[in-house]
């Protein structure tokens, strides 16, 4: 069932965002070469924790998932796409981190992902985040009402496979709310003019990732939860939580 939200929810769910760019700023903050990803999951708790908030993904087990989550960020490092796990690995020079975070307030949730470069970066990273952040721009910005989901995901993916970058469909974004995942699902890519009406008060968290090599396979790493680019190219998540309005997406997950 598709829920929609009232303009009160919203507001809580915009609450929900603040904590998490609170989160992605003090992440991105404390990553430095030799700081591990279990350092960068306990600076996160403690912003969780001191906004009085939730994090939604401790704990959470969809199917496939090996075990429950057991942090409260994603952190997916060069070739691990999405879903990496707050390991003892610690960041080298150069390395490229995706990290998603998803927090409740009053039992309202909000889901972002942001991603960056440790230490020197290198030319090629940058672009692919700054293109990876042109087409989740593209794909708010196609989000309207009256218009159709098939819109976001065709948005999308002409930014994105017009750079060259491959693109995998199977996990993309999702309705959020009550529940971190709800219906409807969001493609990252699809036909114009397809798909669910979009309709004030629908809040969706879209979500596209990119592969550098240009290759659509994904593989399962062994751990059971980090989704890595099949040709083992660098990759990158990037994610906002948007409500559809009556005047257009409104950005919840913005600071």
């Amino acid at each position: 069932m598709i829920e929609l939200k009232s303009a009160g929810e919203i507001e809580t769910m915009r609450e929900a965002g603040r904590v998490v760019a609170a989160v992605h700023a003090a992440v991105r903050g404390s990553a430095g070469v030799g700081v591990s990803l279990q350092q960068l999951d306990e600076v996160a708790r403690t912003v969780i924790e001191e906004a009085r908030a939730g994090a939604s993904f401790l704990g959470y087990h969809p199917s496939f998932g090996a075990t429950p989550y057991p942090g409260v960020i994603c952190t997916s490092v060069n070739g691990v796409m999405l879903h990496g796990l707050p390991t003892s690995y610690r960041l080298r020079d150069g390395d490229l981190i995706s990290v998603d975070c998803a927090a409740y307030v009053d039992g309202w949730h909000a889901d972002g992902t942001v991603s960056f470069t440790v230490g020197h970066s290198r030319a090629e990273d940058l672009k692919l985040i700054r293109v990876a952040e042109e087409t989740l721009a593209a794909g708010i910005e196609a989000a309207l009402p009256g218009g159709r989901m098939g819109d976001i995901g065709h948005a999308m993916s002409t930014v994105g496979r017009g750079a060259g970058y491959g693109m995998q469909n199977d996990f993309g974004g999702h309705g959020i709310g009550r529940a971190m995942h709800e219906s409807p699902f969001v493609p990252n890519e699809a036909h114009r003019g397809r798909g669910l009406r979009l309709r004030p008060g629908l809040v969706i968290a879209i979500e596209p990732s990119l592969m550098a090599g240009g290759d659509d396979e994904y593989v399962m790493a062994s751990d059971g939860w980090s989704v890595c680019s099949g040709d083992g190219s660098r990759s990158v998540h990037v994610e906002h939580t948007v409500a559809i309005t009556e005047n257009g997406p409104v950005i919840l997950t913005l600071p």
